[in-house]
């Protein structure tokens, strides 16, 4: 057998073998394993999305700013912790700011947050827990510390009008304990809170 016709032959076969590896690994196992997802988990498989009078308003995973109009942190809402992914709350962009803790600008930047936090919220500065003050490491977290929620209850319950334990009482019902008891620490979801919170009448 000729040299061209054994190249020609092997180049054949190893052609075939690629379309076949391509419609089973590619197509096939693409096509099951999404066919689980959307059969076991459908919630979770489709992004975990959070609805709201039928539209969605957010994922449950994923953080997002409550902002006014002029997109300042608005009062009426419970407000989430720094984002430092992209422009703020970014998908494409999820990253913590990597500035190491004795960074200048991190430390700048901690000041302006607590000093901004400190005016917005009408409290001594040294009330405000640390993860008001830091972004998390995807700059995506949607959730708070309990002690984060429960400082900016009086000024959400100002905002609307209500009374300031009917808030306070909403924030408790919705703290979330530890995984399996002892891992992670105690928290509450931003976007649950604030669709409760809108759901509250005085």
């Amino acid at each position: 057998m000729s040299t061209a016709r054994t190249t020609l032959r092997q180049a054949n076969v190893a052609l075939r073998a690629m379309l076949v590896f391509t419609l089973v690994l590619g197509v096939g196992y693409t096509l099951l394993i999404t066919a689980i997802g959307q059969v076991t988990l459908p919630w979770q498989a489709n992004g975990s999305l959070v609805k709201a009078d039928g539209r969605v308003v957010g994922s449950a995973l994923i953080g997002q700013s409550f902002a006014d109009a002029d997109g300042a942190p608005s009062p009426r809402y419970f407000q989430p912790r720094p984002s430092a992914a992209g422009e703020g709350y970014d998908g494409g962009a999820s990253s913590g700011s990597n500035l190491g803790p004795e960074n200048p600008d991190l430390i700048s930047a901690i000041e302006d947050r607590r000093a901004a936090i400190a005016s917005f919220e009408g409290v001594d500065p040294g009330q405000i827990p640390a993860d008001a003050l830091t972004a998390s490491a995807s700059g995506l977290d949607p959730d708070i510390s309990p002690a984060y929620a429960l400082l900016q209850v009086d000024r959400v319950a100002r905002a609307r009008g209500l009374d300031p334990r009917a808030v306070r009482d909403l924030v408790e019902s919705r703290i979330q304990g530890r995984d399996l008891g002892f891992l992670g620490e105690p928290r509450v979801e931003v976007l649950e809170l604030n669709l409760a919170l809108d759901a509250l009448r005085g």
